[in-house]
């Protein structure tokens, strides 16, 4: 009985944990999503992992990523990969119209970078949710107005939404 209770305790200890790491609903992100929430429900630009384009300013892109190993992205992620059964893919942007603080929003779960003159760059914010329809996480980087590749990596679906505006 004894051991029941201490292996019932130490799971409720990993779900709390979990749970804490994962905040669930809309309304737990950390800066309102609603502006990035509508643009990432508005009709997409769509294409293939890859390519080149210059969406409109409030226009997402629908990204169709490839199996990771086929992916061939052209910056090694940051972040490792915890499975090889995930997507990958990635778009080449023209430069923002100034040079400044930019939020890059995504439909689903997915490990981010974003690179310009061939590094990566580094986090200045981060935001993200399960159980909010249309909208997962929010990530903050400051961009020089030059052309940016946004690659994603360990999407679970062959497909993401993403969209890119200036920081809340």
């Amino acid at each position: 009985m004894r051991r029941l209770v201490i292996l019932t305790s130490c799971a409720l200890l990993i779900a709390s944990a979990a749970s804490a790491a994962e905040p669930s609903g809309c309304d737990k992100f950390k800066w309102p999503i609603d502006r990035e929430r509508a643009i990432l429900r508005s009709e997409p630009l769509k294409l293939d992992s890859g390519a080149s384009a210059a969406p409109a300013a409030t226009q997402p892109v629908r990204l169709v990523l490839r199996p990771a190993a086929e992916a061939h992205l052209p910056t090694p992620p940051e972040r490792s990969q915890k499975s090889p059964d995930t997507f990958a893919g990635y778009v080449r942007l023209p430069a923002p119209p100034a040079a400044g603080t930019y939020a890059i929003s995504l439909s689903a779960g997915a490990w981010l970078d974003a690179v310009q003159d061939g590094k990566s760059l580094k986090t200045v914010a981060f935001s993200g949710a399960t159980d909010c329809e249309g909208i997962r996480k929010v990530v903050t980087f400051t961009l020089k107005a030059e052309p940016l590749l946004v690659q994603v990596s360990g999407v679970a679906a062959d497909t993401i939404t993403l969209a890119i505006t200036p920081a809340p």
